[in-house]
Order: C-alpha cells, then structure tokens, then sequence
C-alpha cells in the first residue's frame, strides 16, 4: 500500500464538512419523503415540506441546511499496515481540516465552538477542536467518518446506569417525551447499551452514523433481539404522536439504530442520543491513492416538493403590530411576518440581564419596545447574500429570561424553535404575549425572507450579536398564544389519540 499523505487527511476531511453542509444523506431524504407522504396532521407536513424544500435549495445552492454548523465529530479506524508519508498528528490533520472547511470563503460556515468551557466560553473562531475517536483495526486503510452535530439534538443527550432486570423500552419511552422538540424531529434515535458509562454514549453517537434501514428491517422482519429492539423502540416512539418540530404527527423519528457491547454483571448502562432533521455525516476511506472523492447526488433524489405558505396566512406588518393585534394570534395559526425585528440568543441575553440589574441603558440600536426578538446566531453571508443561513435556535434555554425581557423593554413577542417551558409560558400568559416558532432544519428557507440584516450591539459575541433583520414574509407558526395555549402541548396530545385509530397504510 502506497503511504498516506497528511495533506490528503487535511482535505479530505475539509471537503467532506463543505459536503455535509450542504447535502443531506440520500437516505435520510427518501426516508423523510415518505413521511411527508404519509404524514396526516397539516402542521407536521407543512414543517417537512420546509425541511424538504431547505434540502434541495442547499443542494443547490452549497449553503448551510442549518445555522447551527454543528460540533465536529471523527470516528477513524486505523489500519495496524497504514502507512504514513509524513510524521503530523493525525489530531492536528484533521483540525486543520476543520478549520479549512468552516473559513471556507465560498461557503463560510459559523464557528459555534467556545474554549473555557466553565469559564469564559470565548468563540475559538473556526470551529476546532473536534471531537475525535480513533480505533485500530485489521487491514491497511484509514476510514474516517465525519459528522456535524448541532447543539440542539446535541443537548437532549440522555444517560441511565439501569438495574440489570430494568426495562430499556419503559426508560426510552419516558425519557423521549422530556426531550421536547428542541432536538428537531424527524431525525433518529441512537442509542448505545453496555459497556460502561463513557463506551454506551460513544456507541449512541457512532450509531447515528449508520444508514436509515426501518422501512427495510420491518419489511424482512427482525432476526435479532436488537433488530426487534430497535422495531418495537421505533412503532412506540411514533405512536408518542410528537410529529415534526413537536406539533403533533405521525413520525417523530425515522430510524432507531442501537450498538451494544458487554458489560459488567451488575450494570446496565443506555445512553440516548436524537440526531435532528440536519442530519450530517459521511464516511471516506484514504488508501494513499490520494484524497477522497466524494460522490455529488442528483437533483432527482430530492422530491419535487416546493413549500408554500398557502392562502389562509396572516400576513403581520412588525413596524405598526400593536399588542392588541398580536391577542387576536389564534394557536397554530400561520403568520407571515415583513419588516424589522431584533437578534438575540443566550450570551446576549445575559449580557442584557446584566445591564438592566446595574440600572443602565441598553446599547444604542437595542430598543425592544413592541417589537419581536429572534432568537438566532446566524451564518456570515458569502457573495451577494444579506446574511448567510439564519434558522431558529432552541428557545427553552432562553426561558429564565423570558419575564425579565416582557418585563423590563417591552417586548412584544419572541421567535425561536420548538416548545416553551412552563416559566416562559406563565410569563407569556402574564404579560399577553407571544411566541412564534420557525421551523428548526430549514435556514436557508427563513434566510431568503430576510432583506436586510446588521450588527446593533455587542459584536464582540461573534454569530451570537445582537442583529437587525428586516424581513419579508418570513413564515412562523403561534406556537404559544396570550392566552398561554401551547401548540407543543395540544398537537402532540391530540395526534397520541389518534395513533392507533389511524387505517395502517399499505405500500404497494
């Protein structure tokens, strides 16, 4: 075998980031297809016909599928004969490559990464370090996959030691619900078992890098007790009735995969980890013939599904909205939004919280006074484009700020991804107000509704600044409306009902 070269890892692994970006697995899009097909509430098949219709424009496009550009994620198996043409660290071949792919100027993508993590949390600024696995193994290649794991999926991560006689589908099923929607279903569940703590979440993770197979596994039927597993975790996930972005549907996820190894007679160790509806991940081999080459899909695996926001929405002017206009929201209701509204996520609310405590003015620019924040930490914008990729961002760790903002400027509503805690929608209900939701997974849809976008305040937070967006038609859905009425709570409960009630489909 010819030696492997260090610049052929460093592009590799950049090419196949810039891939992931902006290609979803042709797996996944068949999959999700047929979901939307299938899928009977209006408001879950609106979400994926977004998701759907974000997939081909990134595609398109080579642009984000979502803001959130993930924490890089290598698992590499090392051949015990690979050979090497150089003497770098494979830990410092693939962050440069990391770093070449999130600086790329063609297709920046936003550095989400914070050193310091107890401290500071200052933004390393390209992305590194990533997170690495390494393995060796028979043979003389090197495979390498790579994944973007974006905050959102990342943060509804859950771990249990069970007893040995304890059930993994009773602890599944009760932890899926406390999830919420903020890790963007439909996506796939991983789920690792055994081994001990640190093995059982790295065997949840490395099992979200599998193919979906369900649909194929159903049909054939089962040979194993994983196989029947990962069959019965499936069927009783979906009949939770979650849906797409929590609104009540018939699939939650797309595929369970599950990655077991022995362990200790006394433990039982499960870990769950959700992949969301930005799926990323791709696997290459280097054999030292050179760099990969990565396939480009067709147009053709994509759907021919174009999303509208059809007749029945109201369409809101932010400049003149009134508190008594946004009373009026009914729960579910689709809202298409034009003119300018303010950015904010975690670090600026923060910051804001502070200033007020000191008794200050907030910055020149950041005037919340009946208007609407979004909460979002876009991409950088790339040749003509106003902003890059500009999705919503979970809108639960914004939840403790959420009196003091309705209280303090103002504010007439929010906009974010997924469901709102009981905090949120108390202070909501309080001050009759609102919360708007956008659906997580589609970027580069809410990002052509945006026309004009600048920094007003605290730039120093990098992708978490405070921003102005003048917006067009930008389409959001009430998802808590003054009354407190929450459409994460109805919609999920409503379609749980249903499951069960529902005609089995039969494909032919």
């Amino acid at each position: 075998m010819a030696a492997i070269k260090a610049e052929d890892v460093r592009q590799s692994v950049a090419d196949a980031l810039q891939y992931i970006s902006y290609y979803h697995p042709p797996d996944y899009i068949a999959n999700l297809a047929r979901a939307y097909e299938l899928e009977e509430s209006p408001a879950a098949r609106d979400a994926i016909a977004q998701i759907l219709t974000n997939s081909r424009m990134c595609a398109e496009g080579h642009r984000p599928i979502c803001q959130d550009t993930g924490i890089v994620t290598v698992f590499c198996k090392i051949g015990m004969q690979v050979r090497w043409a150089d003497d770098d660290v494979l830990e410092d071949l693939i962050n440069e490559g990391v770093r070449r792919a999130y600086m790329h100027p063609d297709n920046k993508l936003r550095a989400s990464i914070v050193g310091d993590p107890a401290g500071a949390r200052a933004n390393t600024r390209d992305n590194t370090p990533a997170v690495i696995h390494t393995e060796l193994v028979a043979g003389d290649k090197l495979d390498i996959t790579v994944a973007a794991k974006g905050g959102g999926s990342e943060n509804k991560a859950k771990f249990v030691m069970l007893n040995p006689s304890d059930s993994i589908v009773d602890w599944v099923m009760k932890a899926v619900p406390t999830m919420g929607a903020g890790w963007c279903p439909p996506g796939m569940l991983g789920i690792g078992i055994g081994g001990t703590a640190e093995k059982a979440m790295v065997m949840a993770k490395e099992a979200l890098m599998d193919p979906i197979d369900m649909q194929e596994l159903i049909a054939r039927g089962p040979s194993t007790g994983i196989e029947a597993l990962r069959v019965e975790l499936y069927e009783k996930v979906n009949a939770l009735g979650i849906g797409a972005q929590g609104l009540g549907g018939l699939t939650t996820v797309l595929d369970v995969k599950i990655l077991d190894y022995p362990t200790h007679a006394a433990s039982k160790p499960v870990a769950l980890i959700p992949n969301c509806a930005a799926t990323r991940h791709l696997h290459f081999r280097l054999d030292g013939s050179g760099p990969a080459v990565l396939p480009v899909p067709k147009l053709s695996d994509w759907p021919d599904i174009s999303w509208s926001a059809g007749d029945n929405a109201r369409r809101v002017n932010l400049d003149t909205v009134t508190a008594e206009d946004v009373q009026s929201w009914e729960p579910g209701e689709t809202i298409l939004l034009s003119g300018a509204m303010l950015t904010g996520r975690d670090a600026a609310h923060k910051r804001i919280q502070e200033i007020l405590a000191r008794g200050e003015s907030l910055p020149a620019g950041v005037d919340f006074n009946n208007r609407f924040i979004y909460y979002v930490g876009p991409v950088d914008a790339v040749r003509e484009e106003v902003v890059g990729p500009a999705g919503p961002t979970t809108a639960t760790r914004m939840d403790k700020f959420t009196e003091m903002m309705l209280a303090e400027t103002g504010l007439l509503g929010m906009i974010g991804k997924a469901e709102r805690g009981p905090t949120a929608i108390e202070a909501i209900k309080r001050h009759r107000s609102v919360y708007l939701m956008a659906v997580g997974g589609a970027a580069y849809l809410v990002s052509k509704a945006i026309r004009e976008a600048r920094v007003v305040a605290f730039e120093d937070l990098g992708m978490e600044a405070i921003h102005e967006f003048v917006v067009e038609d930008m389409p959001v859905t009430v998802a808590v409306d003054s009354n407190g009425t929450s459409v994460h709570q109805t919609g999920p409960a409503k379609w749980q009902a249903r499951i069960g009630k529902i005609p089995v489909k039969v494909e032919m």
